[in-house]
């Protein structure tokens, strides 16, 4: 989650990422797709994220256009546990020469199609960014959209990985070409506090 069109705030489209995180995989972009081959209950995948994290954060200004100016961010990231597991709420909370970003990224588990949706809104905007929706396999998050960057569409992938007990990996891409290119925008890594 995260398309970046007139401030740093509007970058921010979810996150897993959230994150922060989070966004991607072109196969199960549909809405109710099949359920995944492996066949396995992903409702706990999100279990390691729950706590208080310190977050470094890192974005590309403008995505898309050729830009090579990154610009970064930090502060914090909580998430909750809701539903005994089946969702979760991330409040993220950074700064950096560029602005503030609070984000708050709740994310769903589906038990028919076995995925996760992550729903991504930014204080600045105040509703709902279109999910993105993928799963866990191997260790690895991946979730992806079909969404639109100045009045162009686009896919939207969103990773989550390097999973440990203290730290975690989030990283967006953005592909103009139906998913023959991703273009990385947005980094993150969050570290676990007491």
């Amino acid at each position: 989650m995260v398309v970046e069109t007139a401030g740093p705030e509007d970058l921010v489209k979810r996150v897993g990422a959230l994150l922060v995180c989070g966004l991607l995989a072109a196969a199960p972009i549909a809405r109710g797709s099949d359920p995944p081959a492996t066949g396995r209950d992903g409702q706990r995948d999100f279990d390691f994220h729950i706590g208080n994290w310190k977050t470094h954060l890192k974005r590309l200004q403008k995505p898309l256009t050729g830009s090579k100016t990154w610009v970064e961010y930090e502060g914090t990231t909580v998430v909750r546990k809701v539903w005994d597991g089946a969702a979760n709420l991330v409040e993220l909370d950074v700064s950096g020469p560029a602005g503030r970003i609070e984000g708050l990224s709740l994310r769903l588990y589906n038990p028919e199609t076995r995925q996760w949706s992550l729903n991504f809104a930014n204080r600045r905007g105040g509703t709902m960014f279109p999910p993105t929706v993928g799963e866990f396999r191997n260790g690895r998050g991946e979730f992806t959209s079909k969404e639109e960057l100045d009045g162009r569409p686009i896919l939207v992938r969103f990773v989550i990985s390097d999973i440990q007990p203290d730290s975690c990996h989030f990283e967006q891409a953005f592909s103009a070409d139906g998913g023959k290119t991703w273009e990385v925008n947005w980094i993150a890594t969050d570290t676990r506090t007491p």
